[in-house]
């Protein structure tokens, strides 16, 4: 066990709890497996109803995975971070198709691994906290945890763009791109969770009388901008229509895709046309075990969290330095199936 997530029974209701609050919640092994144990008790449990994920205290629900300890692994045989990403991918997974509701509150901080626990749930509840990301480009990782599964899936070209941009979403707009199923004021959120563990036969009803009116949501007035300049498969044709368009807001987006790992950017392009057309969530899942047991162990992993977490002095060097350096080859290599006695595998 691990005092990193605290795991209880409350009425009807199992209750998840992220805790580790200094690190903003971020997973790690020991979570992750203890997460998978209570689920799988529960799943045959028929006193447990529904399944609420929150965090214990702080400002963010859960930052994503631990990074640092994934690039000290990449930088040697990458046998951890292989470990952490093949259990981690198995909870995204068994939260999936999970048979009893699950409810997870995106209150502050939701990027990486957070969206991967908060996006399977049926119920994913943001507020006036949520800041919401897919942030991996900036460190030369990738949108992985279904990233490829998810985002394809939102409206026009949404997806692409919080995938390359790293774009941080409010409550209002993960409400208003089907992200969060509802809109609750934090203040109301530990009435929410009381009355679902007594009445989880009513958490839609319930979720629904303690709802607000979200405000505007800023990202929706950009959504022809972002369908347009965004609408290529091809990285480099991206750049081209953003610096063709010449208006502040592509000039501004232009320049923070010039900060991303190049490699990465055309990882996620990629990721997210084949996830796209997939059928199967678990594919996805051995898709991208596949690409993260070779993306940790790339320059441009270990580079990214130097610049931005060790060293903090934002300026990765990347490598290949551009676009055009990153070719077809390069990118077939990463997305190659492993083999077999090495491919990522669904718990049973």
């Amino acid at each position: 066990m691990t005092d990193d997530i605290l795991i209880s029974i409350d009425g009807r209701a199992g209750r998840l709890s992220l805790n580790r609050p200094k690190a903003i919640h971020a997973l790690n092994l020991p979570m992750c497996r203890a997460m998978i144990d209570a689920l799988l008790k529960w799943r045959d449990d028929d006193a447990v109803e529904a399944v609420v994920i929150d965090h214990s205290e702080g400002r963010g629900f859960c930052a994503g995975g631990d990074i640092r300890m994934l690039a000290e692994s990449g930088a040697k045989d990458g046998t951890e971070a292989r470990q952490f990403f093949h259990t981690e991918y198995r909870l995204n997974h068994l939260l999936f198709p999970y048979a009893k509701p699950v409810v997870a509150f995106m209150d502050g901080i939701t990027m990486g691994g957070g969206v991967g626990i908060s996006q399977p749930a049926k119920y994913r509840v943001a507020t006036e906290h949520t800041r919401f990301a897919m942030p991996e480009t900036g460190i030369g990782l990738f949108p992985d945890v279904g990233g490829g599964w998810y985002l394809p899936r939102l409206e026009g070209r949404v997806g692409a763009y919080l995938a390359l941009t790293g774009a941080r979403l409010d409550g209002a707009e993960c409400l208003a791109l089907g992200l969060a199923t509802h809109y609750l004021p934090s203040d109301k959120l530990a009435e929410a969770k009381a009355r679902i563990a007594q009445h989880p036969d009513r958490i839609g009803g319930i979720l629904g009388e303690l709802s607000v009116t979200a405000p505007p949501a800023a990202i929706m007035q950009h959504i022809d901008r972002i369908n347009r300049l965004f609408a290529s498969d091809s990285y480099e044709e991206i750049l081209a229509a953003l610096e063709a368009d010449g208006g502040e807001w592509a000039e501004k987006e232009l320049a923070t895709l010039h900060g991303k790992s190049p490699q990465t950017c055309k990882v996620a392009l990629r990721q997210l046309k084949e996830g796209g057309e997939m059928h199967d969530f678990a594919a996805q899942m051995t898709q991208e075990y596949a690409i993260g047991s070779r993306v940790v162990q790339m320059h441009d992993f270990i580079e990214g969290v130097r610049a931005l977490i060790i060293d903090k002095d934002n300026s990765p060097k990347w490598d290949p330095p551009t676009p055009e350096a990153v070719t077809d080859d390069w990118i077939d290599a990463i997305f190659a199936p492993l083999p077999e006695n090495e491919k990522w595998t669904p718990l049973s």
